[in-house]
């Protein structure tokens, strides 16, 4: 038996995604954005309204980076999500992480993040089904303590997901399968 319920926002699990930027004095914008995703191999797409200071700031800066939260920094990553940079000065700071510049664009990676996807900004879509935030990744940086024989083990990543039915963060982890490989077994 199945129940309607009232929740839209269906799709789980949504990546919690840590968009970094500078802003005009070069401090650094940090916002946490579960609504995005890739959209093709080198491309990324966030669905974010113009309001945030950190659209205004890519656009600006044409370049932004993303990064995969982790468990251990749910508390910061929740934080960015919860503070707005525009009404709220010198979030970053108060985080307590540490920032590096990208080599390949001009916006910040944040340290303690194991995964980063430094991009260009492409363009902003805001008709009616626009997605908002497209960008081209130039690179993707990782930290070496998440790699096991030159791979990013995902165990060891801790990426955290949101549950928009509870509003909760779940670590994504245990390997329950293998891609393109598994399914080979019903083409028989």
């Amino acid at each position: 038996m199945r129940k309607d319920i009232k929740t839209t926002e269906g799709i789980f699990p949504m990546p919690v995604l840590m968009i970094a930027t500078y802003n005009d004095d070069g401090t650094i914008d940090v916002m946490n954005a579960a609504w995005g995703t890739m959209l093709e191999r080198d491309h990324v797409v966030l669905n974010l309204t113009e309001s945030h200071k950190s659209v205004k700031n890519i656009k600006k800066r044409n370049a932004f980076t993303v990064s995969i939260a982790d468990a251990k920094h749910v508390v910061e990553a929740d934080y960015f999500g919860v503070v707005s940079a525009n009404t709220y000065k010198n979030k970053f700071e108060k985080s307590g992480l540490t920032a590096t510049k990208s080599q390949n664009v001009d916006a910040p990676i944040i340290n303690e993040f194991p995964i980063c996807l430094e991009c260009e900004f492409i363009e902003y879509q805001d008709d009616e089904y626009g997605c908002g935030v497209i960008g081209k990744v130039v690179n993707v940086s990782v930290d070496e303590r998440v790699m096991k024989e030159g791979k990013v083990d995902i165990d060891l990543v801790e990426a955290i997901a949101f549950d928009p039915y509870t509003h909760g963060y779940y670590k994504v982890g245990t390997r329950v399968g293998n891609a393109f490989k598994d399914g080979l077994k019903l083409k028989k």
